[in-house]
Parts: structure tokens; C-alpha cells; sequence
């Protein structure tokens, strides 16, 4: 397994909250997220997922990831 944290920009509401925590939940081996404004904390299997397809998954859900 593997953690990752996101610093992600256009966060601002529990609604955003709510977005991207569905956004990565339905990724194939998330086992683990915690999601606040502007950060996602995400435990991964990295097996089946690359740190790459948690970003384009919260970019697709409307947010920018910052490096």
C-alpha cells in the first residue's frame, strides 16, 4: 500500500468535499481517503493504481491538483 497526499485548488465548500472524495472512491484500489478542503490524503494499492489516475480522477471532477 501507498499514501499519498493531494494539495488540490478550487476547493471551498463541503459540497467540493463531497465531489472529490466520490471522485476517488470510486477508483479501483482506494482502500482508504480522507478529504478536507484543499487536500486529499489517499492510501492506495499501488498494484492497481497509479498516483497519476488519483489526480486526473480530481481534475475530472472539476479540480485543479497542485504540485
Amino acid at each position: 500500500m501507498s499514501e499519498t497526499t493531494l494539495r488540490i485548488d478550487g476547493m471551498s465548500c463541503q459540497h467540493c468535499v463531497m465531489r472529490v472524495e466520490e471522485a476517488i472512491g470510486l477508483l479501483p484500489g482506494v482502500t482508504e481517503s480522507l478529504v478536507d478542503i484543499g487536500t486529499a490524503t489517499i492510501t492506495y494499492d499501488e498494484s492497481r493504481l497509479a498516483k497519476e489516475d488519483l489526480k486526473k480522477a480530481v481534475e475530472e471532477a472539476g479540480y485543479k491538483v497542485l504540485h
